[in-house]
């Protein structure tokens, strides 16, 4: 018997199949389809609104034309600590979704030279995801510590480049050993030299330090402006607010004194 008349003999008995042994067969497999989405909990299903168009990336329209829009604060990453990875992961999605269409708004509005309302909103959003990230890693480095004794980070160093600036290198695996790899020497060069980078060097830290001492000055006279017009003001506040400046060595200037008769201890 070739293989078409065994084809043939199955195909005969496949036909006379009882009808009533499939309706039983439909029957128990709807109903079990039926137990199964019984048995699914209603916290699987999402009732936010779906739109699957060009509407994600811009402003709600209730907002449109307003020139301030209400909005929070940025999460904080003690209200993040105490969320499940579950409820962060739905929050990153949430935030990136606002970060879009808020980028998009303000590309739009920038073409159209209007004014796009409530810019800080971007600000709170990326501090939020900032935030975030933060606890994300935290949880990361304490399972890694807890399992293997390390962090499960990439390594990092403290190394220089070209221009003699230091900056933190991250580690990462090549195929090709170090002394043999041609490509990554040469664009990885972690030494600097000849007498103009020294000479940047040298400009650089006199610009940084004309920043801080600027900063400095200006603190310093905001504590004498104060200590003029309100003599009676508690040092202790302003020396924890102002803490580059000597508050008790600015009492003994004269710059401070005001007009002003001083009570009769």
């Amino acid at each position: 018997m070739n293989v078409l008349q065994r084809l043939f003999q199955v195909s005969k008995q496949a036909g006379r199949f009882p009808v009533a042994i499939a309706s039983n067969l439909l029957t128990t497999s709807s109903s079990r389809v039926l137990q199964h989405r019984q048995a699914i909990p209603a916290q699987c299903f999402s009732l936010s609104s779906r739109r699957y168009d060009l509407a994600e990336f811009f402003e709600d329209k209730k907002n449109l034309g307003e020139n301030e829009v209400k909005h929070g604060r940025a999460w904080n990453k003690d209200e993040l600590r105490i969320k499940s990875n579950a409820d962060l992961h739905k929050l990153w999605f949430v935030l990136l979704k606002e970060r879009n269409m808020l980028l998009t708004m303000e590309h739009e509005c920038n073409e159209k030279m209007e004014l796009f309302p409530s810019p800080e909103r971007l600000d709170k959003v990326n501090e939020s995801m900032t935030n975030l990230e933060d606890v994300v890693r935290e949880r990361n480095r304490a399972y890694f510590e807890l399992e293997t004794g390390e962090t499960g980070e990439r390594p990092a160093k403290l190394v220089t480049n070209q221009l003699g600036l230091k900056f933190y290198y991250r580690m990462f695996e090549h195929v090709i050993p170090k002394y043999a790899n041609r490509k990554w020497k040469e664009t990885h060069q972690f030494h600097y030299r000849g007498s103009a980078v020294h000479k940047f060097l040298r400009m650089y830290r006199e610009k940084l330090y004309n920043v801080k001492r600027k900063q400095r000055n200006r603190e310093r006279n905001e504590v004498m402006h104060l200590l003029k017009r309100f003599p009676g003001m508690d040092r202790v506040a302003l020396a924890e607010k102002y803490p580059s400046v000597d508050v008790e060595k600015l009492y003994k200037l004269d710059k401070i004194r005001g007009n002003y008769v001083p009570a009769k201890v």
